[in-house]
């Protein structure tokens, strides 16, 4: 496949347009996007028109938001229709959330008074909620219809629906009352009536939850559409498996980032600008540097020690590290397992004891190592060696439970727990770890 889209390209640098089109319109939408993002903006707009108008719209689905932005510029108003009433209503909306309001207001200049009113209607759902992400393009089924009617129902209004392999059964003010299969409906006798074969056992979710949720009532229930409702339980849209996938990719980025102390972004890494980037990591990297001064205190607050001992100096980077590196490991853990509802709340003191099982046996292997290494391979005094081997295994204990503990908490106080991982978990085991050591070290060496 590289090479027929290497062969395009070298086709259009030629201007053979018409071998272009030829080849281009049986390459797959996905790809055809990938050729119309490496052209100039006036060779883009120029395939682009070439193509099928069917194929445009599925083309203008896999383009990156930029790109999409200045073809809606470059083209005209009746193209931009045709690609409006087109697009399925979920990716229309998905559009119009990521573009700048002069961009939204060509767009819907475009529609018609209905198509506006439900636009807006769907714009006003909270951002990451199951309204923002639903389509209106389903099938629904009066629970009073016959078999017949139903599919007859169904290949008169299903053309233009995102799925009709499953149909919503909703009463007189539509609400929802049950579900029923393409498949039941077909091997079913024409002359029952639809309420005798549907599911009344249905798994919804509400217009307001939260993006998260709906993706686990996905895994819990291993489905791909689930109906969404509002306060009424009237049946107001459906989700799709495609939106969320999108959804677990951009929750799964947007905890990476956090982790890593830098406030989400949903735009990709090559268009974001550099002062976008720098403003997304400064505001963690201000606070962890300040939070350094705990460490900085403790440190002066045993200067005795480091003076009496200096070789005890040598070995803090070594403390630290341990310390931080087994914190994000069960932070990453609890974290997932929360995120996936194999842990909650209530969990607390089982995920407590289980860490610390995991840190005893962890600890003292790492502490023995170490041992090995420092007293019998550098050389270093028996009670220094001691020192350092009983703070590693401290050390050690106290970031695992730290890093179990912090996300559920997170999680408690309704705070996203990626934000509890690896910077926040290292600052409180650093200064928690020095306390240890020196600690430790006036102990065992008398100083």
């Amino acid at each position: 496949m590289k090479w027929e889209i290497e062969e395009i390209l070298a086709l259009i640098s030629e201007k053979k347009y018409t071998e272009v089109r030829e080849k281009i319109i049986n390459l797959n939408p996905v790809h055809i996007g990938e050729i119309i993002e490496n052209l100039d903006l006036s060779e883009a707009i120029l395939i682009f028109r070439m193509l099928p108008k069917d194929l445009a719209v599925d083309v203008f689905n896999y383009i990156n938001t930029e790109f999409q932005e200045k073809i809606i510029y470059s083209i005209t108003d009746k193209e931009i229709k045709h690609i409006i009433d087109e697009l399925y209503f979920d990716d229309m909306i998905d559009l119009l959330e990521e573009m700048p309001a002069k961009v939204v207001k060509k767009i819907l200049q475009n529609s018609n008074v209905e198509e506006r009113k439900l636009i807006n209607e769907f714009l006003n759902y909270p951002e990451s909620s199951a309204g923002s992400l639903m389509t209106i393009e389903y099938v629904d089924l009066k629970k009073d219809m016959t078999i017949r009617e139903a599919i007859e129902h169904i290949k008169f209004t299903g053309i233009n629906k995102e799925t009709i392999y499953n149909c919503y059964v909703i009463d007189g003010h539509r609400k929802l009352e049950g579900i029923v299969s393409l498949r039941k409906l077909i091997l079913s006798d024409y002359d029952l009536r639809v309420e005798e074969v549907m599911n009344k056992d249905v798994v919804y979710v509400n217009t307001h939850q939260d993006q998260e949720y709906v993706a686990g009532i996905f895994k819990k229930y291993d489905i791909i559409v689930v109906p969404v409702v509002d306060k009424e339980d009237r049946l107001t849209g459906i989700i799709t498996i495609d939106d969320i996938i999108d959804v677990i990719d951009q929750e799964n980025t947007e905890d990476f980032q956090k982790m890593a102390a830098m406030a989400p972004s949903e735009e990709a890494y090559l268009e974001t600008g550099v002062w976008t980037l720098a403003k997304n990591r400064l505001t963690w990297l201000i606070i962890l540097m300040l939070s350094a001064t705990f460490t900085g205190g403790i440190l002066k607050k045993f200067e005795d020690v480091l003076q009496s001992v200096v070789v005890l100096t040598f070995f803090i980077p070594m403390l630290m590290d341990t310390g931080g590196n087994s914190g994000s490991q069960s932070a990453t853990l609890v974290i997932r397992s929360l995120a996936l509802g194999e842990i909650d709340e209530k969990d607390t003191l089982r995920v407590i004891m289980k860490e610390l099982g995991v840190s005893l046996i962890v600890g003292v292997i790492l502490s023995f190592v170490n041992f090995l290494r420092i007293y019998y391979l550098q050389g270093t005094d028996l009670m220094v060696s001691l020192t350092v081997c009983i703070t590693l295994l401290f050390t050690v204990v106290l970031a695992k439970i730290v890093g179990a503990i912090l996300p559920i908490v997170a999680k408690k106080i309704k705070v996203d727990p990626a934000i509890m991982a690896s910077p926040l978990i290292t600052t409180i085991v650093d200064a928690g770890a020095l306390m240890v050591y020196f600690s430790i070290a006036k102990l065992l060496l008398n100083i």
